[in-house]
């Protein structure tokens, strides 16, 4: 029994490796996050343009929910018991495909957990994929970092205060934040106070129809699940050496 968290990158389908073709393609079933039944999530779409299978089934989660634990945790003990018993009838292999990297904020991470608390014999592995900072650095034709320079990654789902910490401790360095856009106004006057607001970019809709790359300093308003990319100080060619 095999539990293959696949990671599917952004959304568009030509950022998901060949491994990740491979697995999604072979796997017995692939079992894909959205936040209803009725809906073609953004990870779904990216399988079925590579497994053209029937095989693929949707998982309910909470994923937008950030102050219900018990609404949240809820989903994941349902979704860890389906593929359970799945494993458990089958001893087959399934992979569960997520937006990005498996093994960066996934949702992948709590249901191998669920899934291990009640299959302690299953093996559990990950696919990696390509992340939304890659994505968005690749559009805005800015490298994540040089050098010497540290790479800070922080969600801001929650609000833009963990924001300034990381500006602080990366001085010159990049700071890519997730799920900002909720707060869009106080991200840019964190980045405003810190210095920083030139070169900073928001990626809206990355890998997807409509993507949007533009100046922090510009912005009017952003999804969810946006990212910014806040670069590093840099001075000529290998400066950061």
């Amino acid at each position: 029994m095999r539990l293959i968290g696949v990671g599917v990158g952004p959304g568009d389908p030509e950022l998901v490796t060949l491994q990740a073709v491979r697995l999604l393609r072979d796997a017995g079933r692939v079992f894909v996050p959205v936040m209803d039944l009725g809906e073609t999530g953004r990870a779904e779409a990216t399988v079925r343009a590579h497994a053209g299978h029937d095989r693929v089934e949707r998982l309910v989660f909470a994923l937008n929910e950030r102050t219900d634990a018990r609404r949240r945790e809820s989903h994941w003990d349902e979704a860890g018991a389906r593929v359970a018993d799945w494993l458990r009838e089958t001893g087959g292999t399934a992979a569960f495909a997520t937006i990005g990297d498996p093994n960066v904020y996934s949702t992948f991470g709590y249901l191998a957990a669920t899934v291990r608390a009640l299959l302690p014999e299953v093996e559990i592995a990950t696919a990696p994929g390509i992340t939304a900072m890659q994505a968005l650095a690749a559009a805005a034709g800015v490298p994540l970092a040089e050098g010497a320079e540290p790479l800070v990654l922080v969600p801001l789902a929650g609000g833009a205060t963990a924001l300034a910490g990381a500006l602080a401790y990366a001085e010159d360095g990049t700071v890519v934040a997730y799920k900002g856009g909720r707060h869009l106004d106080e991200v840019v006057a964190v980045v405003k106070d810190a210095g920083r607001l030139g070169g900073a970019v928001l990626g809206t809709r990355l890998g997807l129809p409509g993507e949007s790359v533009t100046p922090l300093a510009t912005a009017d308003g952003a999804p969810y699940l946006s990212a910014v990319l806040i670069p590093g100080r840099r001075e000529g060619r290998g400066g950061k050496l």
